[in-house]
């Protein structure tokens, strides 16, 4: 897919994405504190009802398991190796019903935070996103972003080794501030400058939090936008696990709004499940 080809489909209404992969998985048995990545090629099979369980409710995406398939994340892995073959099991999962995205996310290891310089992380990235364009990856999601740096660097990453378009994510406060200073106002506009197919949010808060912002990205940027809330805000109950109160119907009432607001590229991330995805689909 070229990011023509991208803005085309989207100009024929919004894309729907999938929703939460990693607490989905814990509900199919998978540990805390596992590699999601080293575990999903243990057990295809959770993963594989998962994706088909999203392509039933609605979902016209979905993210390989490759969120923190990288030689920073993940050093003692093979990626050229790991990227093809968790690509595969999300192939065999949608068995070309639905686009396969690439999903590429933070380390958390860039300076300040860590000992990684943006020349480093950029060529983390390159291997990452070359191993993705040869295992036939629609097109890249960067996501769960939480400094413009880590998603210039993805970017720069991208722009040197593949022509598919990258859509990009950020996590942020329920003000539209970035974790670690900055906004995604201006973010935005500078990632689009950047060469982004799209730009938006994803994780952090609930859909309820974030028709203003999105209405004010619409305004700001001209390329499609991104919508990936979690189901509202979540409480930590005596087990220390995070539960969301916010359900289903309610989340997809919510995503009306956003995509009424401007967002095109519309799906969930912690928190929601199928139903969610459905109950969205069902309330466009």
């Amino acid at each position: 897919m070229t990011k023509e080809q991208l803005t085309e489909r989207l100009q024929q209404g919004p894309l729907i994405l999938d929703g939460a992969t990693g607490s989905n998985l814990m509900l199919a048995g998978m540990p805390r504190g596992v590699s999601t990545e080293l575990w999903v090629l243990e057990h295809r099979q959770a993963l594989i009802d998962l994706q088909r369980a999203y392509v039933a409710a609605g979902s016209q995406v979905v993210y390989a398991p490759t969120f923190q398939a990288n030689r920073v994340s993940m050093p003692e892995a093979d990626i050229p190796s790991l990227i093809p073959s968790l690509v595969a099991v999300s192939r065999e999962a949608v068995g070309g019903q639905v686009l396969v995205a690439g999903d590429v996310s933070t380390t958390g290891r860039m300076a300040p935070l860590g000992p990684v310089t943006y020349d480093e992380l950029v060529e983390c990235y390159m291997e990452a996103i070359t191993a993705l364009k040869r295992a036939g990856v629609d097109y890249i999601a960067a996501e769960t972003l939480m400094t413009v740096e880590e998603a210039t660097a993805i970017l720069d990453a991208a722009n040197a080794v593949t022509d598919l378009p990258v859509v990009v994510s950020m996590t942020i406060e329920a003000d539209g501030g970035l974790l670690f200073g900055g906004n995604i106002f201006d973010a935005c506009e500078q990632l689009e400058a950047m060469g982004a197919a799209a730009v938006g949010i994803n994780c952090a808060v609930g859909p309820d939090q974030l028709t203003s912002i999105i209405r004010t990205l619409r305004e700001r940027v001209t390329v499609p936008i991104i919508a990936k809330p979690n189901a509202g805000m979540p409480e930590i109950n005596d087990q220390g696990v995070a539960v969301y109160s916010m359900g289903p119907e309610v989340f997809g009432q919510h995503m009306v709004a956003l995509r009424d607001a401007g967002a095109s590229l519309l799906g969930g991330c912690c928190g929601t499940n199928p139903e969610y995805i459905r109950a969205m689909c069902q309330s466009l």
